[in-house]
């Protein structure tokens, strides 16, 4: 195949998955977290009972604890994408 066939299809690729992943971001703004972890009518996290690996988890992850999310046990991680 012409090198610059290839270049192209993959700038082209490249493209598409930036419009793609644009949209969805455009499509969750305005929206706020609800739920169990919520302080009031604020849309911020009450990380006040949180431990710090907690904490860790949600700052470097964005995981919110299972607790919170309504399962009966905590996570052990085996559910985690991409995690370390």
């Amino acid at each position: 195949m012409n090198k610059g066939i290839v270049v192209m299809v993959v700038l082209i690729g490249i493209l598409i998955i930036s419009i793609v992943q644009g949209i969805e971001i455009n499509s969750m703004k305005g929206k706020t977290i609800s739920g169990n972890a919520v302080a009031g009518d604020s849309g911020k996290l009450d990380t006040a009972g949180w431990t710090e690996n907690e904490k860790m988890n949600y700052d470097m992850h964005g995981t919110i604890p299972a607790r919170l999310q309504g399962k009966a046990s905590a996570s052990s991680g085996t559910d985690m994408v991409g995690g370390c």
